[in-house]
């Protein structure tokens, strides 16, 4: 979960996977990367939700904290617990080690890194602001001209648990920047490094986002099937659970069959699983319950059907998730 809470600090418009190589480097650093210590001093800019939650966890780990926002207020409750309130960026940026951002979007990002350059040469950056992998990459690009070390990242967590285990912090860029900075983050959470490719932890990001909601969705639909009858969500919470659970132990061999680009139907053909579907979709029109969901399901299986793909395993789809859907979005389709 990207951490999508706006910030009062600069507004504007959008910036946030296996490793890729193929990232834009950064320009290289005329000093040696920094070695900080486990309680290397922090600035967070940026004290929405989410960076107030970040600067407390830095705090609670006993890092000298500095913050700023634009509207100063904000971090009254963090000098009360001992942050260093900063008069301006600049400052923010030449008090610490490192600068973690959290702001609205890559564009305020942007037009607040361009309002002070003159303070960026061999500054640190970690950029936990929501994005896409495009506006990580060309931050990287647009940091790395200026002398800065950039790590892009995104979390995966609400503010009320930063600061514990269920935390979970993905950083994509340089190993050693990564690795210089590790003790000091590890105050926000469990980290996951994903590699030099500054886009893949937006790439995740989106990645877990469409599992999350995968799965509430499903879930929703099995729910209201179920209501038609009287059984309510907290019965049937437990077996949507089992269901889940089972299904997600599939992952890993499913996963072998599109890497390797071979579906051979070792449990059901595709085929198969679309007359299941054809009956989901019936079974909700006739209990009046809605059926755009489980018509989806069918409109990707015939596509893949009509290819010729009925007779291999369910992951032949990722053919269809792999190109753009046709013009108008995808249609409904009956049974």
């Amino acid at each position: 979960m990207s951490n999508s809470n706006p910030t009062d600090t600069v507004s504007s418009s959008a910036p946030s996977a296996a490793p890729s190589s193929a990232s834009p480097s950064a320009a290289p650093s005329s000093a040696a990367d920094p070695a900080p210590s486990a309680a290397a001093s922090v600035s967070v800019v940026g004290l929405g939700l989410m960076g107030r939650a970040l600067a407390d966890a830095f705090l609670a780990a006993g890092h000298r904290t500095t913050v700023w926002n634009r509207t100063a207020a904000k971090a009254e409750p963090l000098v009360a617990a001992g942050a260093e309130l900063a008069p301006s960026v600049d400052a923010a940026l030449r008090a610490s080690a490192v600068t973690i951002l959290c702001l609205t979007d890559y564009q305020a990002v942007r037009d607040l890194l361009a309002a002070h350059e003159g303070a960026l040469d061999g500054t640190t950056i970690i950029n936990l602001t929501s994005g896409d992998s495009a506006q990580a990459r060309e931050a990287a690009q647009w940091a790395g001209e200026r002398g800065v070390r950039y790590l892009d990242g995104a979390i995966m967590a609400v503010p009320p648990v930063i600061g514990t285990a269920d935390a979970i912090i993905l950083l994509s860029g340089e190993q050693a920047e990564f690795s210089a900075y590790e003790p000091t983050l590890k105050a926000l959470g469990t980290l996951n490094h994903l590699g030099a490719d500054h886009g893949l932890a937006a790439l995740y990001d989106v990645a877990g986002l469409t599992m999350m909601w995968s799965i509430l969705n499903a879930w929703l639909q099995g729910t209201a099937l179920l209501r038609t009858a009287g059984v309510d969500a907290a019965t049937y919470a437990p077996f949507a659970v089992e269901m889940a659970t089972g299904v997600a132990g599939w992952l890993p061999g499913y996963a072998e069959q599109v890497d390797r680009g071979a579906f051979p139907a070792e449990v059901s053909a595709l085929e198969t699983d679309a007359r299941a579907m054809a009956h989901l979709i019936e079974e909700s029109e006739r209990l009046g319950v809605n059926a755009e969901l489980p018509k989806l399901f069918k409109t990707l299986a015939d596509r893949a059907i009509a290819a010729g793909h009925g007779g291999e395993q369910y992951p032949v789809l990722i053919e269809e998730f792999s190109k753009p859907g046709p013009s108008g979005g995808v249609a409904g389709s009956g049974s």
